[in-house]
């Protein structure tokens, strides 16, 4: 009984404690929009001698943890890289495991008291729903609906994506608008593609912070057109499952140690 209190003392302490750093972190500029590309789930699986389809599910719960902590900073918007279009090519069990877990927590986060409703969170399923199985695909189009008259937060979860995908679609979009135009518009401009990405199309801002853990140091075609020249990236060697605050918090004074030196110019 002793112990039950004393654990239960340390996880309130702990989460008091949190939120007051985080309120002093708030109070200083923070990112309109952070990217992360939540990668290592499988390498983290290995190392702790759990299935591959348990360091996806420990990915995701640090997902929910994540945003959280973004939504409380009043982070405006959070897009994730939950699957590539190039995952497809993965093992099937895998891929079908990664399916049957997007449905479930899709389904979750649609339900009345989920993380999105607390905060007032719209989600947006952007990339190719079309190639999702149609359980997916149900579950995704009922969380959207559910959330779409939210406007305090967005979370993009980018599924099946690639950014190369995004702005293949644009353009023939905007030379479909073009086209359709009387007279027919025959130059089609950057502000033409732009309003036609995806991003764009559920209200999202450039990527001010983008963050890839595992200690990879590439893109991998992820938010492309969206990565600005003043978007900050950030790569830790962490696995996504074992992200938090220890990674986060830094590279948050990171952002805001920047956007005082621009104020200042």
């Amino acid at each position: 009984m002793l112990s039950y209190l004393t654990d239960d003392f340390y996880n309130w302490t702990r989460k008091v404690c949190r939120n007051a750093l985080l309120k002093v972190l708030a109070a200083g500029p923070v990112p309109l929009h952070i990217a992360f590309v939540m990668d290592g789930n499988r390498r983290y699986a290995r190392m702790n001698h759990k299935l591959a389809q348990q360091g996806h599910t420990d990915g995701y719960e640090t997902l929910t943890k994540m945003l959280e902590v973004c939504y409380y900073l009043n982070i405006k918007c959070v897009s994730a890289y939950a699957f590539s279009i190039e995952n497809f090519k993965r093992d099937p069990e895998e891929v079908n495991a990664l399916m049957r877990l997007a449905a479930e927590k899709l389904e979750e986060l649609s339900q009345h008291g989920s993380l999105l409703d607390q905060y007032g969170v719209r989600l947006n399923i952007v990339g190719r729903k079309d190639m999702l199985p149609e359980d997916v695909q149900v579950a995704a189009r009922q969380v959207e609906d559910m959330t779409r008259h939210n406007s305090r937060a967005i979370l993009n979860l980018c599924m099946p994506y690639t950014s190369r995908d995004e702005m293949t679609t644009a353009v023939q979009s905007a030379v479909r608008n073009a086209l359709k135009s009387d007279p027919p518009n025959l130059e089609i401009t950057e502000k033409d593609i732009d309003a036609e990405m995806l991003t764009n199309l559920a209200g999202s801002p450039p990527v001010d912070v983008l963050i890839r853990t595992s200690g990879v140091k590439r893109l991998s075609d992820f938010m492309l057109w969206q990565s600005c020249e003043d978007t900050q990236l950030h790569f830790t060697p962490t696995y996504w499952p074992d992200f938090g605050l220890t990674e986060f918090i830094p590279m948050i004074l990171d952002y805001q140690r920047k956007a005082w030196a621009r104020s200042s110019l």
